[in-house]
């Protein structure tokens, strides 16, 4: 039996410092997965950075509205993420498939059943699903909080064993990364609560930051799928996650029994 993985890469994993996107990491990234796949582990990848790409790609010498800018840059720069997507993981013969989605989606109903089932033919026929908020249409009170929410819902939803939030620093730390005195928390229990040592502030070019990771991970670790958040940035963070754990610097949160 395959051992399915559902992994997140943030903005800020996929972006460089000047907000472009970062080609050379999303490759590491990918010869990663491609590795996963060799062992027997069934993929599904949860990517931000349509928006970094967009942004990257066109030069508007108007101004636009906040939701202006997130349809415009996300419609152009999703084409080119699939793209990159699409060269790289050729590479390794590897197909991928794009999956838009909604937060409606995850209703129960007709809408919820149809993205299962495309996901699951599509896993069935070693096809990789790449998926995405359709950020063209999704506004407002229609999108999800960020794509830790998204990635938490597709774990669900695909029944995986593991969900991987990759983030730009190691994990949960006692006080702030940058304090001298933090300290990794490696485990979280079940009904552990860390709010104490969560900060509220969000990432740099996402939505979202280490309280929707946390959020998100304490969640979906109830439903017994195991949650490992960990640094994107670190080289062959993936391989080294699942074959020298007791080494590689993570929070993972216990699923419940």
């Amino acid at each position: 039996m395959k051992h399915r993985i559902v992994i997140k890469v943030g903005s800020n994993v996929l972006t460089r410092k000047d907000g472009k996107l970062d080609v050379t990491r999303m490759s590491a990234l990918v010869d990663q997965i491609a590795w996963l796949r060799q062992q027997g582990y069934e993929v599904i990848l949860v990517s931000s950075g349509a928006m970094a790409s967009g942004r990257g790609e066109l030069r508007v010498e108007h101004s636009l509205d906040s939701v202006e800018q997130r349809q415009l840059y996300s419609a152009v720069g999703q084409v080119k993420l699939v793209g990159l997507y699409y060269d790289l993981f050729r590479e390794f013969g590897i197909h991928i498939g794009q999956v838009l989605t909604m937060k409606e989606n995850f209703e129960p109903g007709e809408q919820f059943k149809n993205q299962r089932a495309c996901m699951t033919v599509m896993l069935e026929n070693s096809v990789l699903p790449i998926v995405n908020e359709n950020d063209t249409v999704s506004i407002t009170e229609l999108m999800f909080t960020d794509n830790d929410e998204l990635s938490g819902l597709i774990a669900q939803m695909m029944q995986a064993e593991t969900l991987i939030l990759l983030s730009n620093i190691d994990g949960i730390f006692t006080t702030h990364p940058d304090d001298p005195q933090a300290e990794l928390i490696r485990e979280v229990a079940p009904g552990r609560d860390l709010s104490e040592y969560i900060q509220p502030e969000k990432s740099a070019f996402g939505r979202g930051g280490m309280h929707s990771k946390y959020t998100t991970a304490s969640q979906v670790s109830r439903q017994g799928i195991r949650v490992i958040i960990a640094n994107g940035e670190r080289d062959d963070i993936l391989i080294n996650l699942l074959e020298h754990p007791a080494t590689t610097p993570h929070t993972e949160f216990i699923p419940c029994k």
